[in-house]
């Protein structure tokens, strides 16, 4: 870039520091817009903002080259004519573009008035856009037009960045164009001296990476392809790295500084439960992951694992036998539930299942009686309930345990970081965490969201559990679901149906849940068949209710939205309706399919969509067709919608990646991790003098961002 372009720089900042209202062309009524709208407030902060694509701009082509409507041209030539057509309602400027093979015509439907004062007859142009045909000829509508000059001929002779804006800034001339010729202001600046370097040297050479400064320089103005693709390169190994680094730092840190109680002890309870009062014979799997939890919980150090395991595969089983070892020590468990539902699932589950060991367990829930509360509270601080089983109730300030050792979090990323750290600070030292989730994470997603835990899987099913046959169907075929609904109801089997919406919306157009149950009770009509409706504006006393009805086999139909997601064990419901599938995520549909195939009969997931498919929907639909293995289909989701989409990234704070994208990068991924568990094995705390720039970094990362990952 020529240096001739001046930054307004206070002396008194350094320049990434520098507020971005100091930037040629920006001043301080664009940097509040950038500010408002892209949280651009320094100059790093724009350096930083890289394009999401990039438009081959190395080639030009002839008039007489153009040929393809879908295609992207950018060619030199001259204005050699123009005029305003059009009454005063559509007016347009339709200028005619001149090079040595041909004339084209350049069509403006708006602005046409400032264009035509800013073109010029007889002055070389570089134009760049997509033709379209009218009338057997092409024409350029809007396309972007330069003066051919040596300094945007050199710009656009390459891969040009193209960045998101939006409404208000393209209002204030900083559309994509316009971030690109503001950056070009300060490229030239970039060196070693501007762009302090943020990895080792060591890190550089054995990864063949380019400097910082040349790395952002290169992603918004590329010399050529390679040099692109080198930037990208050297741009998401550091932000992985610097993710990987801060977890395995924390979990190194952790297993030195914070102490687990020991369960040392394997007693009556566990024992007796194992050898006499297992409902089924544990999978493989199961086992595998309890012997886990055992070294954990009696290494002194305190356990903090995540266990993934599909729906229905038995993870409820193996945090109850990790509870029994907490009593067996003396220690209390609790377990937190996200809905009062699914705690009252937990809580039906495993009082039955310790019903013989004599061992008391409390449910705690936001609908707990005040009288029940105060009985349960007093159990908690004397130790005789050795269990309790709740929602965020369970965090309340009055809620305080004899001796709580074991925490089991189910579907974690439906609780906030504050939310689990007070469950944390429920005893002295902190006890030992058990996260669960049923929402299988994809591997590279797993690296980074749960980086800094200790990973089990289930992946075996418990036997019997039959295969879930999973059908698409469109509005046409809805007399044969209804059939088919009327053949399984007759062998003696229930049925879910879900919805997306409780209520009518303009804006939406597919079905809701009210017309839904009308629909439903006209072709079930009572009193041959019964229907249950379900959906979160129920009082909890209702919601009961209409679920005890289905689960005592007393209603052949439940009608729901997604409250029914998680919590509903039903064995004799063997069907699954799920309408406008279409507008349900790849994980929800996976979670809503694992309500049926509870019981010994084959169970079957319906599809409902409209005949109108993008292809996500398609993909979608296909993928749940053909496979019932939630980590498959969990990169699937990943790939269609990304981390940031995933349920709980967001609230993480954990997946904020500007360049790097968990879907696509599972190799450098693997590389970064690599990498920091490499220097940490070497030096744990960064000390030496090679190491401390990453110290400093990473420093600077905890203090900008926090210590998300203490607490599981």
């Amino acid at each position: 870039m020529c240096s001739n372009f001046m930054v307004q720089t206070p002396m008194s900042s350094s320049f990434l520091d520098t507020p971005v209202e100091y930037m040629k062309g920006i001043g301080t009524v664009r940097a509040e817009a950038l500010q408002k709208e892209l949280m651009v407030f320094l100059f790093k902060d724009l350096l930083t903002y890289y394009p999401f694509r990039y438009v081959d701009r190395t080639k030009f082509h002839t008039v007489s080259e153009v040929s393809d409507e879908g295609s992207y041209y950018q060619l030199r030539g001259y204005i050699v004519g123009m005029q305003v057509v059009g009454d005063k309602r559509a007016k347009r400027l339709v200028a005619q573009f001149r090079d040595s093979t041909g004339v084209i015509e350049l069509v403006w439907f708006q602005g046409h008035k400032w264009m035509a004062e800013r073109l010029k007859p007889n002055v070389e142009y570089i134009i760049f856009g997509k033709p379209t045909a009218f009338k057997g000829r092409y024409n350029f509508a809007h396309p972007d037009i330069d003066l051919a000059s040596e300094e945007n001929l050199k710009m656009q002779s390459a891969f040009q960045a193209v960045y998101y804006s939006t409404e208000k800034l393209k209002l204030k001339g900083l559309d994509s164009d316009g971030i690109r010729k503001t950056l070009s202001h300060i490229i030239y600046r970039l060196d070693a001296q501007t762009v302090p370097e943020t990895l080792t040297q060591s890190l550089l050479e054995d990864f063949k990476l380019l400097p910082r400064h040349e790395a952002l320089r290169q992603i918004h103005f590329p010399d050529n392809k390679l040099m692109l693709d080198k930037a990208r390169f050297r741009i998401k190994f550091e932000e992985l790295f610097y993710v990987q680094l801060k977890l395995l730092r924390l979990n190194k840190v952790r297993a030195h500084t914070v102490h687990g109680f020991v369960f040392n002890k394997v007693g009556d309870l566990f024992n007796t439960f194992y050898h006499k009062h297992l409902p089924f014979d544990l999978t493989n799997a199961q086992k595998r992951v309890v012997k886990e939890i055992r070294v954990d919980m009696g290494s002194g150090r305190q356990m903090n694992r995540l266990v993934q395991g599909d729906v229905g595969s038995g993870k409820t089983l193996v945090a109850l036998l990790c509870m029994l070892l907490a009593a067996d020590n003396q220690f209390q468990s609790c377990l937190m539930a996200p809905t009062e539902i699914l705690a009252k699932q937990h809580y039906d589950t495993i009082s039955e299942l310790v019903k013989p060991l004599g061992i008391k367990v409390g449910l705690l829930t936001g609908s707990s009686r005040s009288k029940e509360r105060k009985v349960l509270h007093e159990a908690l601080r004397d130790g005789s309930c050795s269990i309790v089983i709740g929602t965020h109730a369970l965090i309340e300030d009055q809620v305080k345990f004899h001796n709580l050792g074991l925490v089991v979090i189910d579907e974690q990323h439906r609780f906030g970081v504050a939310q689990r750290a007070k469950l944390h600070a429920k005893n002295t030292s902190p006890p030992h965490i058990l996260v669960m989730t049923a929402t299988p994470i994809p591997r590279t997603l797993a690296m980074t969201l749960y980086g800094d835990l200790d990973t089990s899987v289930i992946d075996e099913m418990p036997p019997g559990r039959k295969p879930i046959t999973t059908m698409h169907f469109m509005e046409s075929q809805r007399l044969r679901l209804i059939g088919f609904m009327r053949e399984q109801i007759a062998l003696g089997r229930q049925v879910y149906i879900v919805y997306p919406l409780i209520e009518e919306s303009e804006k939406m157009d597919f079905q809701n849940l009210q017309n839904g149950y009308d629909a439903i009770v006209h072709e079930f009509p009572p009193p041959q068949y019964q229907v249950s409706i379900v959906h979160g504006k129920l009082s909890s006393e209702e919601k009961e209710r209409e679920m005890q009805r289905f689960v005592k086999g007393e209603t052949q139909i439940m009608v729901a939205t997604t409250v029914i997601e998680v919590g509903v064990n039903v064995p004799n419901a063997s069907v699954m309706v799920i309408e406008s599938a279409e507008r349900f995520g790849l994980s929800q549909l996976h979670q809503l399919r694992g309500r049926v195939g509870r019981g010994a009969e084959k169970s079957y997931c319906i599809l409902m969509t409209s005949y109108k498919l993008g292809a996500d929907s398609k993909l979608r639909m296909e993928t749940m067709v053909r496979t019932n293995d939630g980590f498959e289909i969990s990169e699937v989701d990943l790939r269609l919608r990304g981390p940031g989409d995933i349920d709980g990234t967001r609230q993480s704070g954990v997946v904020n990646l500007k360049l790097a994208d968990l879907a696509q990068d599972g190799q450098i991924l693997q590389l970064a991790r690599t990498a920091a568990q490499t220097i940490l094995d070497e030096d744990e705390y960064l000390a030496s003098p090679g190491n401390q720039v990453l110290r400093q970094n990473l420093e600077q990362e905890v203090k900008t961002r926090g210590s998300w990952s203490k607490i599981a």
